[in-house]
């Protein structure tokens, strides 16, 4: 079994900036992708950003792009997520989430396996 366990979330002005990270554990830990969601209040879950896991290969939701940041660390079965820039609409939880089925890009939260609990992100203008 996966576990996924977030950290670094929290407040921030405007303008600033926050690293999230995903630590996974489990016996054999080997996706095909890592991805980060986001679901603010009252919306649905949407896609931020994916990273594949072997190649690196990356690709962002156009309201992130220029702004944020995935990458990963292999040995250590972390991924992370970059934030500049933020805006107060970037508010929300999010949430990272492995996927094992080799489709590119993995935007969909459906064609991911396991997920974390969540970090909170807020962000104050």
């Amino acid at each position: 079994q996966v576990q996924l366990v977030e950290s670094g979330g929290g407040l921030v002005q405007a303008g600033g900036s926050l690293r999230l990270s995903c630590a996974a554990s489990g016996r054999t830990f080997s996706p095909y992708a890592m991805g980060w969601f986001r679901q603010a209040p009252g919306k649905d879950r949407e896609f931020v950003a994916t990273i594949s896991w072997k190649g690196g290969s990356t690709y962002y939701a156009d309201s992130v792009k220029g702004r944020f940041t995935i990458s990963r660390d292999n040995a250590n079965n972390t991924v992370y997520l970059q934030m500049n820039s933020l805006k107060p609409e970037d508010t929300a939880v999010y949430f990272c989430a492995a996927a094992r089925r080799r489709l590119w890009p993995p935007v969909a939260g459906t064609q991911y396996d396991y997920w974390g609990q969540g970090t909170q992100v807020t962000v104050s203008s």
